[in-house]
């Protein structure tokens, strides 16, 4: 699948290696120390103390979840309160059974192995997981045809902590080995406010409370957007201001960066302004919709609309791609009569249409 462009844009979830290495200065490194999931940090903790307790190494963890929301940092802190090595893979990069059995074969006693996106990992690799996961032991094919061997080989126990963004991919078998499965959700403003004083006190930024509160407001929930807003707001204020990060300079570097108040950037203001000036509210395809504002479909779908879905922006219907009243209000504009969602008309219009698939797709 080809990456569309618009992942790289100041409000998409996604990061690239090289904000990753930025991220890693402003991870919490402790459980203690991570704001937000009260409930995954409770549990966590308690798996984890057990096991410390009973000196084994406690049970496989999957954890599930929208990108940027702290599954590599809950990765890192669980290797760091069981005081153990922390290896690092993905499952695309785990392509043959091979480069699995690499991986495992090399693990010390209690290790913890992060695997990323565990989702997209390879399905020879995956069916060897299993007997890993539960036996510590991978088989190693030796030869080809009818002469081959499988030569067993022992695996240290280790704690295998996996991360996807999309678990319903995630086959029954896998996901019944893991003990303890975690689903992270998005932050409160409250929660973005206290990451965002404290990822400002690890830049040495002077962040006034008001301008946490307008930076978190805008940041879709997501702990990665907010210090994503927070660096730019920062440029912003040592470039064009006295430095401090005042509530004045976060609302005109937002402004500049074109993220308005409910965290919409140029792409997702177009679509929204596409679906009601062109379609009057639709109902529309997909396809449709992302000729109207000069994108591939795939970007209009994975890109711009989990977030408008998600904020309650745009319905998906059996028919194609709705506005919502929410949407009309947003941009100013009055949905005219016979708009599919008009003022009031949300509820009744849900509880008559029939059941929608997942994805429409293009109408």
């Amino acid at each position: 699948m080809t990456t569309p462009e618009h992942d790289r844009d100041l409000v998409s979830a996604d990061a690239d290696a090289d904000e990753r290495a930025v991220e890693g200065a402003l991870r919490p490194r402790r459980l203690e120390d991570f704001v937000g999931q009260e409930r995954v940090r409770e549990q966590l903790q308690l798996v984890l103390r057990g096991a410390q307790r009973r000196g084994r190494a406690p049970d496989h963890i999957l954890m599930s979840g929208g990108p940027g929301l702290g599954k590599t940092t809950l990765a890192m802190i669980i290797a760091a309160e069981l005081g153990a090595p922390l290896r690092i893979t993905s499952g695309p990069a785990i392509e043959r059974s091979g480069d699995l059995a690499a991986v495992l074969s090399t693990l010390q006693e209690g290790e913890v192995l992060f695997l990323d996106e565990i989702h997209r990992m390879a399905r020879p690799a995956e069916e060897m997981l299993y007997v890993a996961m539960e036996d510590f032991r991978v088989d190693v094919v030796v030869g080809k045809g009818p002469g081959a061997t499988a030569i067993p080989l022992d695996v240290a126990p280790f704690t295998l902590v996996g991360a996807t963004t999309r678990a319903g991919l995630l086959p029954a078998p896998l996901r019944d080995r893991f003990g303890f499965t975690a689903h992270m959700d998005f932050y409160r403003a409250d929660e973005l406010e206290l990451i965002l004083r404290r990822s400002a006190g690890l830049l040495g930024a002077d962040l006034d409370d008001a301008a946490a509160a307008e930076i978190a407001g805008r940041s879709r929930g997501t702990p990665r957007i907010a210090n994503r807003l927070l660096r730019r707001v920062r440029d912003y204020a040592e470039v064009r201001s006295d430095g401090r990060l005042t509530l004045a300079a976060a609302r005109a570097a937002l402004e500049l960066y074109e993220v308005d108040g409910q965290g919409l950037d140029r792409l997702d203001r177009a679509v929204l302004g596409a679906l009601l000036r062109r379609f009057r509210g639709g109902p529309v395809g997909l396809s449709t919709l992302a000729v109207s504002v000069g994108e591939e479909p795939e970007t209009v779908e994975v890109v711009a609309e989990p977030f408008l879905v998600r904020a309650g922006f745009i319905a998906r219907t059996p028919r194609g791609r709705v506005a919502t009243p929410e949407a009309w209000e947003h941009l100013g504009l009055t949905p005219p009569p016979d708009a599919a969602f008009g003022a009031g008309a949300t509820a009744a219009a849900t509880a008559s249409a029939p059941a929608a698939p997942a994805d429409p797709g293009p109408a």
